[in-house]
C-alpha cells in the first residue's frame, strides 16, 4: 500500500507511537538504513519529500542529512500487509550511513535486487564527474568535449559492437558492448537523462503476454 497523509491513521504504531521504516534506494535496490518514525515524522516526510525519522535518543524529529547534507529524497512510502512496517523508496544524495559508507550495512555487503543495479553505481560515478570534474578523468574530459563528441563516441562504439557481434568472439563482443553502454550512459547523463529513465521507457512499451 502506498502511504498518503490520509493513510497515516490506519498504520499500526507500537505502544510508543513508533513504527520501523526501511530506506531503500529506488534505483539500485540497495537497502540503505533502518530507523523509527512516528505519525509526525511520516507527515513531514510526505510534506518535505525527504526522509524524516524519530530519534529515540534525542526525543525529536530528525531529517536524514540535516547536518551532513546527505539527504534521502522521497519517491514513495509503502506499508506492509500488516501496516506495521514501512518501506521508504528514496534517492540518496551521498552516503546514507554516518560512518561514511553508502549503506548502514557496509559497502561490502550491499543488498541489491540483482546485478543490473551496478548500473546505478556507474551512473553515480558519472554524476560525480559532471558535478566535480577532474581533468585527469577520462569521463570528465569526454563530457567537457561536448555533445557532438559524445554522440560521435556512441556511434563509434555502436559500430564496433555490431562488428564484434558478427565477426568476433564472445569476449570481444562483451567488451565492445560494455564500451557502448558506458559511453551511452555518459551521453545521457550529460543531457540530464539516465539509464533508469530509459528503463522506464522500456517498461512503458512492454506489453505482457
Amino acid at each position: 500500500m502506498i502511504v498518503t497523509h490520509q493513510d497515516i491513521s490506519t498504520l499500526e504504531f507500537d505502544a510508543q507511537g513508533l513504527i520501523p521504516a526501511v530506506a531503500q534506494d529506488v534505483d539500485s535496490g540497495d537497502v540503505l538504513m533502518v530507523a523509527w518514525v512516528n505519525a509526525e515524522a511520516i507527515k513531514e516526510t510526505l510534506a518535505r519529500r525527504r526522509a524524516v525519522f524519530w530519534s529515540r535518543s534525542r526525543n525529536r524529529l530528525w531529517e536524514k542529512g540535516e547536518s551532513s547534507g546527505n539527504t534521502l529524497s522521497l519517491v514513495e512510502v509503502h506499508a506492509d500487509c500488516d501496516r506495521d512496517t514501512l518501506l521508504m523508496l528514496v534517492r540518496p544524495h551521498a552516503a546514507a550511513c554516518h560512518t561514511g559508507t553508502r549503506t548502514c550495512f557496509g559497502d561490502a555487503s550491499l543488498v541489491r535486487s540483482n546485478d543490473f543495479s551496478f548500473l546505478s553505481t556507474l551512473e553515480r560515478v558519472i554524476e560525480e564527474r559532471v558535478t566535480t570534474p577532474n581533468p585527469e578523468s577520462y569521463t570528465a574530459r569526454l563530457i567537457a568535449a561536448g555533445p557532438k563528441r559524445l554522440a560521435q563516441k556512441v556511434g563509434e562504439e555502436g559500430l564496433e559492437t555490431a562488428l564484434a557481434l558478427t565477426a568476433e568472439g564472445d569476449h570481444e563482443a562483451k567488451n565492445e558492448a560494455a564500451d557502448l553502454l558506458f559511453h551511452l550512459a555518459v551521453a545521457l547523463k550529460a543531457r540530464g537523462l539516465s539509464l533508469s529513465g530509459v528503463v522506464e521507457e522500456l517498461k512503458r512499451r512492454h506489453r505482457p503476454g
